[in-house]
């Protein structure tokens, strides 16, 4: 029977949290004054003072500065707690001083992800006056949020709830019947593309049977019948095309791989490359255009 293997693992952080004084804490960048006064940094400010801190900030120890602490995530928090005249912070203590790790793996919430934080916090007894506050922003705003989907299918809530997608946009979708708003999701995933713009356009471009039963469809300015006509059938004909796509996708991209696998192979030989370039010079170019592509997109 072979032995298994043990691998030590490095620890990414202390075992426990400590407080820290303000005053031992040394950021790694500075604020600006045009940071101080944005939303977002009145938003913290206010979640702040409504609940207190609810993310620890992430340090590690100073190698020049016994004692003292390298902010490595949460500069914005501890500088709203340097106005509030907070003495101490609970931080998470990393054993790595390097700053790039955290920043860049920093997500910003999707809009379907904050929509259920806000029933959960609802249902436990926080009222919506009090998250508004937490949140600096009107009452009108949380309770959008906390219909954001009523009215939408789960399909096709599920095909977005990582997506970043603005208010307005499910309001767009909810004038969709459900089969429509899951072929409307699977198109935004596709081309990428999430904007109000976009999902205006798929609704006009919708044939009235698809629409919502509650929602009665206006003429588009600037459009004829005969246009709106063109519209639906180009649109069903790309939804089409787009499940013909995704059925053949994993075959196609593999076949593509394995094509400019082998090119690649035939370009490192000299003698080929050669006998390409003596007597068909268009596909050596369009051979080399094709590893040159897949090479910027690694």
């Amino acid at each position: 029977m072979a032995r298994r293997v043990h691998i030590s693992v490095r620890m990414g952080f202390e075992e426990r949290t400590i407080q820290i004084r303000l005053s031992d804490l040394r950021p790694l960048k500075h604020i600006p004054e045009e940071i101080r006064k944005s939303a977002k940094y009145k938003q913290i400010s206010a979640s702040i003072a409504e609940i207190g801190l609810v993310e620890p900030p992430v340090v590690a120890r100073s190698r020049e500065e016994t004692g003292k602490f390298l902010v490595l995530d949460g500069h914005l928090r501890v500088e709203v707690l340097r106005e509030q005249g907070v003495a101490e912070v609970c931080c998470l203590i990393s054993t790595d001083d390097e700053a790039f790790t955290y920043n860049k793996r920093v997500n910003r919430i999707a809009i379907i992800q904050e929509h259920k934080m806000i029933l959960k916090a609802i249902e436990n007894g926080v009222s919506e006056e009090r998250i508004a506050r937490s949140l600096n922003v009107d009452v009108g705003s949380i309770r959008r949020r906390r219909k954001l989907l009523d009215g939408i299918c789960a399909e096709a809530a599920e095909l977005l709830k990582e997506k970043h997608i603005a208010l307005n946009t499910f309001s767009e979708l909810k004038k969709l019947g459900p089969i429509r708003q899951i072929e409307a999701a699977e198109l935004m995933t596709a081309m990428n593309n999430f904007s109000n713009s976009y999902v205006r356009s798929l609704v006009a471009a919708t044939p009235r049977s698809q629409l919502a039963l509650d929602f009665k469809a206006r003429q588009p300015k600037g459009l004829s019948d005969e246009q709106l006509a063109m519209m639906e059938r180009e649109s069903a004909s790309l939804a089409r095309e787009f499940k013909v796509a995704e059925q053949t996708y994993g075959i196609d991209h593999l076949d593509l791989v394995l094509a400019n696998g082998y090119i690649s192979k035939l370009l490192r030989n000299g003698r080929v490359v050669g006998h390409l370039a003596k007597h068909y010079q268009e596909l050596l170019f369009e051979f080399q255009r094709i590893t040159d592509a897949e090479a910027a997109a690694a």
